[in-house]
């Protein structure tokens, strides 16, 4: 039976995917900080399922003795992970000046090492058995900066990085490394992003609407399976254009509601984001 480990899945794009691979009869582990959500989110697993295939974990991501020790409890309970899903993330945004040093490192500790950790756990495991795949969850903030999110944007494209560069390295060894970019997402911690949100990265981002965590989750799901793949969704910021970049150069653009207002300022992000995707 398939083993899923899930950091971050207690609330979110984490638990959309849970439920997914829960469906499919997959044993779920989940990681996060608050028991609480955990326990919330095990009930709600557990019930087609039973709770002897729903494992969860509270830890840290940021703190790598907590991250090894809690994914070695989830091995020892369900077998080795077959599937690693990096989800957990927080983002404290703010212009440069006024954001605190230990905010900026919150951000990357978390974003960045907190993925590490995760993949630190598994991975010679999978390489072992050649076989396994990382998803690892960056933002479309991973492609692009953003005002107000310096820290943010230097954990994600981080991320981006690290995740190419293992790709490199797993691929020979039957490891699957993918990386995908999500659009602003309903989840618990976007409602309070938006609390400190500079009025200029509202204005530049625009006012379309975020997408639900089970639809990010379901792309997600659909493309990791297909194929490795780096999978990129962006809402743009006159319209809502979402941007897919497959690994075999099959980029296309996906209309998902709306219209944009400048079509020429909406070519120009396209643009960008293709001569990204380029370079990946």
């Amino acid at each position: 039976m398939t083993h899923v480990i899930i950091t971050g899945g207690s609330s979110g794009i984490g638990l959309a995917l849970a439920r997914i691979y829960a469906a499919r009869g997959a044993r779920i582990s989940l990681l996060a900080r608050s028991l609480p959500a955990l326990e919330a989110a095990r009930i709600e697993l557990a019930k087609d399922r039973g709770e002897t295939s729903i494992r969860i974990e509270s830890a840290d991501v940021a703190d790598e003795d907590q991250t090894l020790a809690a994914i070695r409890r989830c091995e020892e309970a369900f077998g080795p992970c077959d599937i690693l899903i990096t989800s957990a993330g927080i983002v404290e945004p703010g212009r440069f000046e006024t954001l605190s040093s230990a905010a900026f490192h919150r951000q990357l500790e978390t974003n960045l090492f907190g993925s590490i950790h995760a993949v630190r756990a598994v991975y010679a495991a999978m390489k072992e058995r050649r076989s396994g795949r990382i998803m690892l969850v960056s933002s479309g903030a991973g492609l692009i900066g953003i005002y107000g999110y310096t820290a943010y944007c230097a954990s994600k494209f981080a991320l981006h990085g690290f995740a190419d560069a293992l790709r490199s390295e797993a691929t020979p060894h039957g490891v699957n490394v993918s990386v995908c970019f999500p659009p602003d997402t309903e989840t618990p911690q976007f409602s309070r992003e938006l609390e400190h949100r500079p009025l200029e990265a509202t204005v530049i981002m625009g006012r379309v609407a975020p997408w639900s965590s089970a639809t990010v989750a379901l792309q997600n799901h659909t493309r990791h399976r297909q194929r490795p793949i780096r999978g990129v969704f962006w809402l743009d910021a006159m319209g809502a254009g979402a941007l897919w970049l497959g690994s075999e150069a099959d980029t296309q653009l996906v209309v998902r509601q709306g219209h944009s207002t400048d079509q020429g300022r909406a070519l120009t992000l396209y643009g960008l984001l293709v001569s990204a995707a380029n370079r990946i």
